[in-house]
């Protein structure tokens, strides 16, 4: 009897001058200094409560913005300052456990991050027990973002090539990477307290992209060791929307536009990626 992953799904690469590691898990890569195949297959009967709260996002769509709003709500210590515990303790994520949490001791009301496929998340989510949140983005904005993420990050190959690098990035994705987002949180949250017209405030002004990018807590600069590469640049770049039009050559974008329509056809709506475009 074989493990999902067994020694033939182990896969090199060479990335940040280093060689990497991955293991493929029912048609998904992971690193093998992030996760381990038991973790992950550990997680189909993983125990969900009632007020859990999943993050669930595409990588490069506003997963780290909505992880410390996350915490700026949740926890009063986040938003006064007197906690100093970083977004990865407050919104761990529920794949690649790199602290070593027991996350069946931790507190209610749990909070979680997740990049997994809705086929590998834990059975009771997918039966619609706790709150799930997706967040998604303009997919040529998650594109470029995700283009410069790489540069950084050691466990990636480095594809200094954008047109290759998107030809990749249209050729892995499926069809389901693609969501939405509510513009507010706030009403699909399993609250027993309501936050006050003074804290949401509090957490508007805390949760912006200049206060989290200098924020230690938020700005993913604690990761440190050998995962990431600093001096090539930062978890969070922009934070704008449309910056794929400085990156994408007319070609490119038409081409990606006729991947994203043919993917997307069947979708019983449109989506609207410019607030200033005509609905």
């Amino acid at each position: 009897h074989l493990h999902p992953c067994d020694l033939s799904n182990i896969i090199l690469s060479f990335g940040g001058g280093v060689l990497i590691y991955h293991f493929k898990y029912k048609g998904c890569y992971f690193t093998t200094n992030a996760t381990t195949p038991e973790h992950i297959d550990s997680l189909e009967n993983f125990e969900i409560r009632d007020n859990d709260v999943f993050l669930v996002t595409y990588p490069k769509s506003g997963t780290i913005w909505t992880q410390n709003i996350l915490s700026l709500i949740y926890h009063e210590g986040h938003r006064n300052g007197v906690e100093n515990i970083d977004l990865m303790d407050r919104v761990p994520w529920l794949e690649y456990n790199v602290r070593h949490m027991d996350y069946q001791r931790c507190p209610s009301p749990r909070l979680f991050a997740s990049h997994l496929p809705y086929f590998l998340v834990p059975r009771e989510l997918r039966n619609r027990r706790g709150t799930v949140i997706y967040v998604a983005r303009n997919p040529k904005d998650a594109l470029v973002s995700y283009f410069h993420f790489s540069k950084i990050l050691t466990d990636m190959e480095d594809e200094p090539d954008f047109g290759k690098f998107m030809e990749r990035f249209l050729a892995g994705k499926g069809k389901n990477n693609f969501l939405f987002y509510s513009q507010s949180l706030l009403p699909f949250l399993p609250f027993r307290k309501r936050l006050t017209e003074e804290e949401i405030n509090e957490v508007v002004e805390k949760a912006t992209f200049n206060k989290m990018k200098s924020d230690p807590r938020a700005n993913y600069e604690f990761l440190k060791g050998d995962k990431v590469d600093f001096s090539k640049g930062h978890f969070l770049r922009k934070g704008t929307t449309g910056d794929w039009k400085n990156t994408m050559t007319v070609a490119q974008n038409e081409r990606f536009d006729s991947v994203f329509k043919e993917r997307m056809e069947k979708l019983p709506f449109k989506f609207c990626w410019d607030l200033n475009e005509k609905k």
